[in-house]
C-alpha cells in the first residue's frame, strides 16, 4: 500500500453548501507512452464520473488500461492528454502527496517489523497528529475491520484476508476522500477471496468513502459495485449497474467478458410490435425484443444466458426461443449441470440446470436436445429495448 496523504498539503475541499459535485471526474483523458520508436496508447479517451460514497468498479482484461487509469486518478501517472478532477477541482498536474486520496495494492507492503497497531498508525504519527487522536481514530478503524484484539500482532502472524484488513485500515485512518483498490484480492484463495469481498462492501458503506476498485474478476465487481467500466483496448465499452450489464451488454466484448453468454447472429424475417423474429432453421426461431431501429432483413447479434434457457427433448410451444442440437457434454457442478450443446449452425451453447428435486432433466452426451428460453430473456446487443426490469 502507498499512502499518497503523505505530505501534510492537501487540495482544497469544496465550501459547505455548493451544489453537489462528482468525488472524481476524468474527462478525454489519454495517455500515451513511446516504445521502441512508436507510440503506444494505453488509454484512449476516458470520460467518466463516480459520485461521492460510490462503489465503482473498472473491470476488464490484462491490458486494457484499467490500472494506469485509476493511477491517473492517484497521480502517479500523468495523462497525455485530458483532465481528472477531484471534488470538482482539477488536479490534473498535482502530485499524489496533495490528493486527498489513498492506494491499496495487491501486495499490501505492510511494516514487517510494526504490528497492528504501528502499522495503522504510521501515516498519522508522519502527520504529527496528537497521539490521543491517533489512539482514537486507530482504535475506531481497528473496530470497523474486525481486528479489535489483534494489536500488537505482527504481519507473519496473520492470514492472508487479515492482512488486507490492516492495508485497509492504515489507508482508511488518514481520512481519504476516495479510497483506490487495485486488485487487492488478487493474492488471496478462492474462499477466502469471496468472504472478503463481502467484508469490503460492508467496510465501504460503513466508512461512506468513495472507492475505485481495479480488477479483472468479474465475480468481484458485479458481487460489490455500485456500478461497473468494463474497459477494452484502452476505452470504456460499457459503464452501467451490475444488473443492466449482465442484462444488457452493450457489445459482444462486454456480454462475452462479464459471465458466460451465448452468442448468435441471425436475419429478422418479422419484426412486430416491438420483437423480431430470427429463423435459425426448420422450425427453429429466436424471439428478442428490439428498438425501432430494426428493420425486416436486417442482422441481429442476439444474447442469451446460460441459466434462462431450458432444455427438453420434445419441441417447445410458438411462444419462446426454440433452437435444436446435440449434447456434446455435461458437467456435474453441485447447485446444477452445465451441458454444452453444439447447434446445427455451428454455434455451440452452454445451458446451466439448476438440480432441482423436481428436475426431469436427463440429457446425456449424444443426445438430441430442444433449448428454448422465453423472449424477454434474449437481449440484442446495443438494443435499449427489453422487457426486464431496469436495473437500479
Amino acid at each position: 500500500m502507498t499512502d499518497t496523504q503523505a505530505g501534510k498539503e492537501t487540495v482544497a475541499p469544496r465550501a459547505p453548501g455548493s451544489s453537489p459535485v462528482p468525488a472524481i471526474e476524468l474527462d478525454g483523458v489519454v495517455k500515451e507512452y513511446t516504445a521502441h520508436g512508436e507510440v503506444v496508447r494505453a488509454v484512449k479517451g476516458v470520460s467518466l464520473s463516480i459520485a461521492q460514497g460510490e462503489f465503482f468498479s473498472m473491470l476488464g482484461p490484462s491490458g486494457c488500461g484499467k490500472t494506469t487509469t485509476m493511477r491517473m486518478i492517484a497521480g502517479f501517472e500523468e495523462p497525455s492528454r485530458g483532465t481528472v478532477r477531484l471534488h470538482g477541482q482539477d488536479v490534473t498536474d498535482v502530485p499524489p502527496n496533495r490528493r486527498d486520496v489513498n492506494m491499496v495494492f495487491q501486495s499490501y507492503a505492510l511494516f514487517p517489523h510494526m504490528n497492528v497497531w504501528e502499522n495503522v498508525a504510521f501515516g498519522l504519527r508522519r502527520k504529527r497528529v496528537p497521539e490521543e487522536e491517533i489512539k482514537r481514530r486507530v482504535g475506531e478503524m481497528l473496530e470497523i475491520v474486525d481486528l479489535a484484539g489483534r494489536e500488537k500482532r505482527r504481519p507473519r502472524q496473520m492470514s492472508g484476508g487479515q492482512q488486507q484488513r490492516v492495508a485497509l485500515a492504515r489507508a482508511l485512518v488518514n481520512n481519504p476522500r476516495a479510497l483506490l483498490l487495485d486488485e487487492p484480492l488478487g493474492a488471496l484463495d478462492l474462499k477466502l477471496r469471496q468472504a472478503m469481498q463481502m467484508e469490503l462492501k460492508r467496510i465501504q458503506r460503513e466508512v461512506g468513502i468513495t472507492f475505485v476498485y481495479v480488477t479483472h474478476d468479474q465475480n468481484e465487481a458485479l458481487t460489490m459495485s455500485d456500478r461497473i467500466a468494463v474497459m477494452n483496448d484502452g476505452l470504456v465499452e460499457q459503464l452501467a449497474g451490475p444488473r443492466e450489464i449482465y442484462e444488457r451488454p452493450a457489445t459482444t466484448f462486454v456480454a462475452g467478458f462479464i459471465g458466460t453468454s451465448n452468442l448468435l447472429s441471425g436475419t429478422a424475417a418479422e419484426v412486430s410490435g416491438g420483437t423480431a423474429v430470427l429463423r435459425v432453421g426448420d422450425g427453429q426461431r429466436v424471439l428478442v425484443p428490439v428498438d425501432g431501429g430494426t428493420r425486416e432483413g436486417g442482422t441481429v447479434e442476439v444474447t442469451v444466458r446460460p441459466e434462462k434457457i431450458r432444455i427438453t427433448h420434445d419441441e417447445p410451444g410458438s411462444d419462446v426461443s426454440a433452437v435444436r442440437g446435440v449434447v456434446s457434454e455435461v458437467v456435474y457442478l453441485g447447485t446444477y449441470n452445465s451441458y454444452a450443446v453444439n447447434l446445427a449452425s455451428g454455434a455451440e451453447f452452454t445451458v446451466f440446470e439448476q438440480n432441482a428435486r423436481d428436475s426431469s432433466i436427463t440429457a446425456e452426451r449424444g443426445q438430441t436436445v430442444w433449448l428454448s428460453w422465453q423472449p424477454q430473456h434474449s437481449y440484442a446487443i446495443g438494443s435499449r429495448a427489453s422487457h426486464d426490469q431496469p436495473s437500479a
